[in-house]
């Protein structure tokens, strides 16, 4: 089978005429817009025609430019060192910051509208998009000047933006000196820290031990990356009204502090739970003072779980198919439609993503498999996103963004699906692998993603007063794992440069992603105990829900199938369904 992905039907190529005249056509379109929005906000006549000329032209451009965009992106993530990838999206950055402006302007004037709702309720096109422009309104709040904000956007594709791509490189193009069965290799990075799965303990240790090495090479450069993302930050946050960029986070997630503190008060009760887990699982490892780092992902249990591409594709269609058929035909699309691209190589970035395609309705999907249960559910994951942007195929493009924590809703119910499903034809050891594997990628979406808060908490409060040297980064991360992790791992082998592998760090639009994969987990447990409940009664209502993610807050997605996100019995109750897990591992070992 195919594992590389197929861009065909965004664009041939960067030099095709149809990739050509849609740059063209972008750069129309923005221009376009800011000469009516000039124009048109100059007084409030004809507010409701104005409004719906202004929606029209920003499907429009939104739908050309995110074409563009994720061709280019896309292409770039498989392949770091294409110098056109990188022009284009620079470029594509300048016409989008070209809107800055008059979006300041549009923003600030339909905030000045008197009796704005009743003019929204009087058009079916503005009422479908009112969730959209209520938005709008909050937003304006925390607007500066028109030019400031021009001025931002535009600095933005030479400041934070670049940063980000100077990141993506290092990470995408480090090699790794390894020795391997007595032979010295080269490796890719994250070829490297798949071999953390490898059954053999001397292989995951010594990956482990040469990818902390690498990271000399690059350790500074990560440090100015982060300092300048994490710099502009702060500013802008400031300059815009907000507390702290946490403050500005949970608004662009659509969610309260409230929500917040339930779940991470949630978390921290259940944190001992896990280091009772780390522990046992470092004294099967034949550890007498903590797991170290190395074996975080060490596979317990004596069957060889090892899928080539095609079994691990088998295996999740059938058994998504438990679920519904219409989840097991998209996931069998994306494999037969070259929507995948699976295997790590030098120049493709690490970890994994999914790029939902509304223009086209499709989605591409990253991973870098290797054969593991784990890459398997890892693909599982990426194609609950893509399901999620399935759903939301119906939707106005502008109803189609929705806020982080939600991001995580489909694939960690997804995952939850293959997972529960192979355990119920598991022989005995097969379970109690797929059951430590399912609690390992818990420890990492509650315990680590703990530590990833922790230290990105108190990089923005010391990066307030001057940048941190990679020394101090690394003091942050060990003193973050400590503190989550506690007496579970090994405190002499912990990873201090998690910050530089990590690219979730380099977002400066998306700061502190780590709790959302919390709440996403969380969240899809508590969906799924309800699907085992009611059944395929639940998946019409499960779908629907995935629809209106683009156009509601948290609460009010959580409140359709009466979830109380603000409630920490809530969160604990979907902790304990992984307590029980926990407390079966430890008794069948």
């Amino acid at each position: 089978m195919e594992l590389s992905w197929s861009l065909d039907e965004l664009y041939t190529s960067f030099d095709s005429e149809a990739f050509k005249q849609d740059i063209s056509k972008c750069t129309k379109f923005a221009h376009e817009i800011k000469q009516w929005v000039m124009e048109n906000t100059a007084d409030k006549e004809r507010p409701k025609s104005k409004i719906e000329e202004f929606i029209d032209k920003m499907i429009n451009f939104s739908s050309i430019i995110s074409r563009l965009s994720g061709y280019a992106y896309l292409t770039q993530s498989v392949d770091a060192k294409n110098r056109k990838a990188d022009k284009i999206i620079e470029e594509l950055e300048k016409i989008a910051s070209e809107l800055a402006e008059p979006e300041t302007v549009f923003q600030k004037w339909i905030s000045s509208l008197e009796k704005l709702e009743d003019i929204i309720a009087s058009s079916k096109l503005l009422s479908e998009h009112k969730f959209y422009l209520m938005e709008k309104v909050e937003q304006s709040k925390h607007m500066l000047s028109d030019k400031e904000e021009a001025l931002i956007a535009k600095m933005e594709s030479t400041g934070s933006n670049a940063w980000t791509r100077l990141q993506n490189l290092l990470t995408s193009t480090l090699l790794v000196d390894v020795v391997l069965d007595g032979e010295k290799k080269q490796i890719p990075l994250q070829a490297a820290r798949n071999l953390a799965y490898d059954k053999d303990a001397s292989v995951r240790k010594a990956a482990y031990e040469a990818e902390l090495k690498s990271y000399e090479k690059i350790k500074d450069s990560s440090a100015a990356c982060l300092n300048g993302i994490k710099g502009e930050v702060i500013t802008l946050a400031e300059m815009r009204g907000y507390g702290s960029p946490l403050e500005k986070t949970l608004t662009d997630s659509r969610m309260d502090k409230e929500t917040l503190d339930a779940m991470l008060t949630a978390i921290k009760e259940f944190l001992t739970c896990f280091h009772r887990y780390f522990s046992k699982k470092a004294e099967l490892l034949g550890h007498s003072n903590g797991l170290p780092f190395y074996d975080l992902f060490a596979p317990i249990g004596k069957c060889d779980m090892v899928f080539t591409y095609d079994e691990a594709k088998d295996f999740i269609i059938r058994n998504f198919k438990t679920f519904s058929s219409k989840l097991s035909d998209f996931a069998a699309n994306a494999f037969e439609k070259r929507w995948i691209d699976a295997e790590p190589k030098e120049g493709k970035r690490g970890g994994a993503f999914c790029y939902n395609l509304h223009v086209i309705k499709e989605s591409r999907i990253l991973t870098n498999f290797s054969g593991s249960f784990s890459d398997v559910t890892t693909l599982a994951h990426e194609l609950g996103h893509g399901y999620h942007g399935h759903c939301l195929n119906q939707e106005s493009i502008l109803n189609c963004g929705y806020p982080m924590p939600l991001a995580e809703t489909a694939s960690n119910f997804c995952e939850t699906i293959v997972k529960n499903a192979a355990l119920n034809s598991a022989s005995n050891e097969e379970a109690l692998a797929i059951l430590e594997n399912d609690i390992s990628d818990a420890g990492q979406v509650i315990v680590d993603i703990y530590s990833r808060y922790l230290f990105e908490s108190e990089v923005f409060e010391r990066r307030k007063t001057g940048p941190l040297s990679s020394d101090e980064l690394c003091e942050i991360m060990i003193d973050s794992q400590k503190k989550a992790y506690g007496k579970g791992l090994d405190h002499n082998q912990l990873h201090p440069y998690m910050w530089v592998c990590k690219p979730h760090y380099y977002y400066a639009k998306r700061n502190f992603y780590n709790f959302p994969y919390a709440f996403g987990l969380l969240f899809a447990k508590g969906l799924y105990a309800e699907f085992l409940k009611r059944g395929s009664a639940f998946v019409e209502e499960y779908d629907k829900l995935l629809a209106a993610t683009g156009k509601n807050n948290i609460a009010d997605v959580a409140g359709m199938v009466g979830i109380d996100v603000r409630s920490t019995e809530y969160w604990r109750s979907s902790l304990k369904l992984i307590e029980q897990d926990i407390e079966k591992f430890l008794s069948l070992t």
